[in-house]
């Protein structure tokens, strides 16, 4: 599996043939960077022009099943796991949905545009332990670095993927996650099998 990040919550993630995109940013978001590719299928967890740009991930004849709601969905031997939650943007409020899902036995949790305080002992036992957690970092509108770290801590994932973040949020994420020498890479080149024994380790991808 190969992780590459575009910025904001802007993922795209390739098994094979197979590529994804989570929360691809829009044209009309003052966050455009015009990144632009084909995915098979592409997920926004808010109806927002940050995290809802599915034109930017249709290219040629590739056009993305495109999923923005909570529930169960089923695409291309994908079961992906819609948990609803509530944020607020710029004073307007959203549904946020939380993805979970399964990738050549790599398990996905991304929080999206998730508020303090949004997830409940339920969506927890939903969401278990994920292999690797997305989780956005310091944006005030959002999550503090110290709601993000205790959330992350009753998820227990393997590896930590911070978005929405600058240069002064990362840097107290990962302080609080006593990480603080963590250097960014371009990309996440992973195997199931180079997870175990891994516990909360944050890997930064620059965008």
């Amino acid at each position: 599996m190969i992780i590459t990040y575009l910025g904001k919550q802007f993922f795209k993630i390739q098994q094979g043939d197979l590529v994804l995109a989570f929360n691809p940013i829009s044209k009309e978001s003052k966050f455009s960077k015009g990144s632009r590719f084909g995915s098979m299928m592409a997920l926004s967890t808010t109806n927002h022009p940050d995290y809802n740009g599915f034109e930017m991930v249709s290219h040629g004849e590739t056009v993305p099943f495109e999923i923005r709601n909570p529930g169960d969905y089923e695409v291309k031997d994908i079961f992906i796991k819609g948990l609803m939650t509530r944020t607020e943007l710029s004073g307007k409020k959203y549904i946020n949905t939380i993805y979970t899902l399964s990738i050549e036995n790599i398990s996905i949790c991304f929080l999206g545009a998730i508020k303090n305080g949004a997830v409940n002992a339920e969506i927890i036992g939903e969401i278990e332990a994920p292999d690797i957690l997305f989780v956005p970092v310091g944006n005030d509108e959002l999550m503090s670095t110290s709601e993000a770290y205790k959330l992350i801590t009753m998820l227990e994932p393997k590896i930590i993927i911070p978005m929405d973040y600058d240069e002064k949020t990362l840097k107290a994420f990962l302080k609080e996650g006593g990480q603080d020498k963590v250097s960014a890479i371009d990309k996440l080149t992973i195997k199931a099998k180079e997870l175990v024994g891994k516990q909360g380790e944050i890997v930064v991808l620059s965008s």
